[in-house]
């Protein structure tokens, strides 16, 4: 398996993905339109021709056999062109000595803080292909490609995770809220959001604070959980150093985690090797290896092993990598846990 940047003949592939994720991934809309929009852009993006404020760089997870199985992104600079809307969950403390009561009420308080940081967004492997170290290798990619081009990014990272659902498109955190001001399915406001529609969240979205007292207990429960399906997502970021602030999103509720870029575990940690290629050894561990390209990206996952300065990997790891012996590559071991 490989991590590279998307083409324009992966259109079909990501439509497919699109139509497979369910509600909740905004950043990947069911829209052919949309998606061949955003691959065109993305080359743009990798050309170095885009601004922080509109880059989007598109990955794929592509198989030994030319086949599309996976999609993630970073997005440059989120909020800079159009809001960017969070909900950050306060305090509000409520006393009375008179009567004795002392309440502190969780409130939620509708913000634009986030903005000017750099999004890890639109992360989806297909069901067939979550297996191995497939879901690892093309969420860590993308943290390998910012470490090596880490002027085109912020000095913090932000990853919005989908939020609690069902299986019908549900979100009780929508329900309970979103839908008394929007009035439309939690799918279609998802939708909108996802090809480009935002104005309509400043025009309908309550400004004041809201007390999550008035919630259902359903609603409360989901707020700052995750979807079933992105636990593992979640697991891998908070092994990179990523942590839940207290900021949600709008619309279902999930935690959007962040990181300062230079404290991410694989940006921090990733060194400047030569390759060597041959016999990696007993005692060789999981690295992940990018090519440090961007147009011609490359980034993979193999057995591999550090010595002298050099990173020692069998010759099908540097076939996926499309290098020769004496090139240069930026490596970290894959789990966060790995002693080098």
């Amino acid at each position: 398996m490989i991590v590279r940047p998307v083409r324009s003949a992966d259109l079909p592939a990501l439509v497919d993905l699109a139509r497979s994720t369910g509600a909740g991934l905004t950043s990947l809309p069911e829209s052919e339109e949309r998606l061949a929009q955003r691959i065109a852009w993305a080359q743009v993006s990798f050309r170095g021709e885009a601004a922080a404020a509109d880059a989007d760089y598109l990955f794929v997870l592509e198989d030994d056999d030319g086949k599309v199985v996976g999609i993630s992104a970073i997005t440059g600079a989120v909020g800079l062109r159009q809001p960017w809307y969070n909900y950050r969950v306060g305090l509000t403390v409520c006393a009375s000595l008179e009567l004795n009561i002392h309440r502190q009420i969780p409130t939620l308080f509708l913000a634009n803080d986030l903005t000017g940081n750099t999004e890890m967004c639109s992360l989806f492997l297909h069901a067939d292909h979550r297996t191995g170290l497939n879901g690892r290798l093309l969420s860590k990619a993308r943290l390998l490609f910012l470490a090596e081009f880490r002027s085109l990014f912020a000095d913090k990272v932000i990853a919005e995770m989908r939020g609690i659902s069902d299986a019908e498109g549900r979100a009780p955190f929508w329900e309970c809220l979103g839908r008394h001001f929007f009035k439309m399915e939690f799918s279609r406001a998802d939708y909108l959001t996802g090809v480009g529609n935002k104005a309509f969240i400043a025009q309908l979205m309550p400004k004041f604070p809201l007390y999550t007292c008035f919630l259902s207990e359903e609603a409360r429960e989901a707020l700052g959980k995750v979807h079933a399906e992105s636990e593992p997502a979640l697991t891998m970021l908070q092994s990179e150093g990523f942590t839940h602030q207290g900021y949600v999103d709008i619309f279902d509720g999930g935690p959007a985690l962040e990181c300062e870029t230079g404290k991410i575990r694989a940006v921090r940690d990733s060194r400047l090797l030569v390759l060597a290629v041959g016999t990696p050894g007993d005692d060789a561990s999981d690295f992940l290896i990018h090519n440090r390209k961007r147009e011609e990206c490359r980034v993979t996952v193999g057995q591999a092993r550090m010595a002298a300065g050099t990173l020692v990997v069998d010759p099908q790891t540097a076939r996926r990598l499309g290098l020769s012996p004496g090139a240069q590559v930026r490596a970290v071991p894959l789990r966060a846990n790995h002693l080098t």
